[in-house]
C-alpha cells in the first residue's frame, strides 16, 4: 500500500527515529542490549546538571558521540528520502536523531527536534562553533565559556523553531511515514498522531512493534528501513 499511497499523496511528511540511525551502524541510545546508557545514567551525563558541576565527564562522553557519528555515514534510505524531497515525493522530514545524516545525504527541509551533534555553541554567549571542535578537543569559546554540542539535553526543552515547523507539517500532511522509530518519547510522538487528527494516512515502519500501532493504516515491522525505501523507490 506504501508505494500507492505515496504515489497519490499532496503532502508527505516522514518522521524518523533510532533505528534510521542504528541501520547506518551508530549504537542507539535505548536498546537494551548495546544501548549507550547501558553503563552510563543519562540523568548525570547527559544534562544541565552534569554541564554545570560534572563538565570533564559530560565532555568526555560527548566527545565520544561525536567522534562515533564522525565514523559513520548516511545508509541508502536516507539518500532515497533525499532523492524523494527533489522530486516533491515527500514534502519534510521529522527527525529525533541528530546525527545529522539527513542533511548529509541532502535533505533540506529537517526539523532536528533533538538538535544536532553536527555543531557546537558556547553555553555563555550562544557562539557556534563545527564539532571538529571536539575532534580536536578545543572545549572552550573565545569568551572562555564551554562548548557543548547543540542537542536537547536532560531538563531541556525542544528547540522552538524545530517544534514548530514540525507541527505545522504534521497538521499538513495527508500521509505520514514513521521510520524506525518506536513511538516512546514525547512530545515527539505526538506528531503521527497530530498528523492523523488532521486526516492523514499513517505508515509505520519499524523493527518492533511501537505504541501507536492500533492507530496506523499500514505496520511494516521486522524489516530494514533501506530495503523498505527501496523496493517502494523501484
Amino acid at each position: 500500500m506504501l508505494k500507492e499511497w505515496l504515489q497519490e499523496a499532496k503532502y508527505t511528511v516522514v518522521f524518523t527515529g533510532a533505528g534510521m540511525s542504528t541501520e547506518s551502524g551508530l549504537p542507539d541510545f535505548r536498546s537494551a542490549n548495546k544501548g549507550l546508557w547501558k553503563q552510563k545514567d543519562p540523568s548525570k551525563i547527559a544534562s544541565t546538571d552534569a554541564l554545570n558541576s560534572n563538565v570533564e565527564a559530560f565532555i568526555e562522553f560527548y566527545r565520544e558521540r561525536v567522534l562515533g557519528v564522525k565514523t559513520y555515514q548516511p545508509h541508502k534510505g536516507h539518500y532515497i528520502l533525499a532523492e524523494w524531497e527533489k522530486q516533491g515525493r515527500i514534502k519534510s522530514i521529522i527527525t529525533q536523531n541528530v546525527d545529522g545524516f539527513h542533511q548529509q545525504a541532502g535533505s533540506q527541509r529537517v526539523a532536528e527536534l533533538h538538535g544536532t551533534l553536527q555543531k557546537l555553541h558556547c553555553q555563555s554567549c550562544g557562539k557556534e562553533y563545527s564539532s571538529e571542535e571536539y575532534v580536536n578537543k578545543d572545549y572552550y569559546c573565545s569568551c572562555q565559556g564551554i562548548l557543548r554540542p547543540s542537542i536537547v539535553l536532560f531538563g531541556e526543552t525542544l528547540p522552538m523553531d524545530a517544534f514548530q515547523f514540525a507541527l505545522a507539517e504534521a497538521e499538513k500532511a495527508d500521509l505520514f511515514i514513521v521510520l524506525g522509530s518506536s513511538l516512546s518519547v514525547t512530545p515527539a510522538n505526538q506528531f503521527p498522531l497530530i498528523a492523523k487528527e488532521h486526516g492523514a494516512k499513517l505508515v509505520i515502519v519499524n523493527r518492533e512493534p511501537t505504541e501507536l500501532d492500533h492507530y496506523a493504516d499500514e505496520l511494516i515491522h521486522g524489516r530494514s528501513i533501506g530495503e523498505v525505501l527501496k523496493e517502494v523507490n523501484e
